[in-house]
């Protein structure tokens, strides 16, 4: 399984990552998604780079170019309602993918103990296509294991691409234990190298959720 950590190399990237954990900028939601949006995209166009392409006639007004474009069927998934902008990032540049809306969250027991629970899923068939779960936050992996899960009905996947922006180094073990090693790749813009009592990430930038539409009751 291959593991794509953008923080080990420099890119601006690294720049839109800093302003979503600063918590001078987080107050602007508008930042807050748009930068979300940015490195959906730039991590869409470095996943374009592993596709499969052939070489197509295109015709121009004064003859025939050949370009070579990408042949995979994209199916791309997000977890509900973080996922939204990054999900988004990735439509800009993949505007003829398929479409997965997930819905996961925790049902806590106590202040720490949760389960995680999935109450919706919209998606096409995936048989056969590339699958795309994007998540920002992968903080114990559960969610993505779950939701993968009931991607699974709709058939299996000839591969997967996970996407997140900040994941937890445990989380990133637990998913290259539960996914198909030869047919998974993990990207993070950054690994965190641990989570706290309550599972959230640290340093992590706090929930996402509420960072980009407001805190929920």
């Amino acid at each position: 399984m291959k593991i794509i950590n953008f923080s080990e190399s420099n890119s601006i990237l690294n720049q839109y990552v800093s302003e979503i954990r600063n918590v001078e900028v987080q107050n602007d939601r508008l930042r807050f998604r748009r930068n979300l949006e940015r490195i959906g995209e730039i991590m869409a166009y470095e996943m374009s780079k592993t596709f499969t392409y052939s070489v197509k006639d295109i015709q121009t007004p004064l003859g025939i170019a050949k370009v070579s474009t990408p042949d995979n069927q994209l199916v791309i998934s997000t977890i509900l309602r973080a996922g939204l902008p990054f999900h988004q990032g990735f439509l800009s540049y993949f505007d003829s993918a398929e479409n997965a809306f997930v819905s996961a969250y925790r049902k806590y027991k106590d202040t720490l103990k949760f389960d995680i629970h999935v109450e919706y899923l919209a998606s096409p068939r995936i048989a056969g296509k590339t699958l795309i779960i994007t998540d920002p936050m992968l903080a114990t992996g559960g969610s993505m294991e779950l939701s993968y899960q009931a991607m699974l009905t709709k058939g299996k996947p000839s591969e997967i691409h996970v996407a997140c922006i900040i994941a937890s180094q445990a989380a990133v073990d637990f998913i290259a234990s539960k996914f198909p090693e030869d047919r998974t790749t993990i990207w993070c813009a950054a690994i965190d190298p641990e989570i706290d009592s309550h599972s959230y990430i640290v340093p992590g930038l706090g929930d996402a959720g509420d960072l980009a539409y407001g805190e929920k009751e």
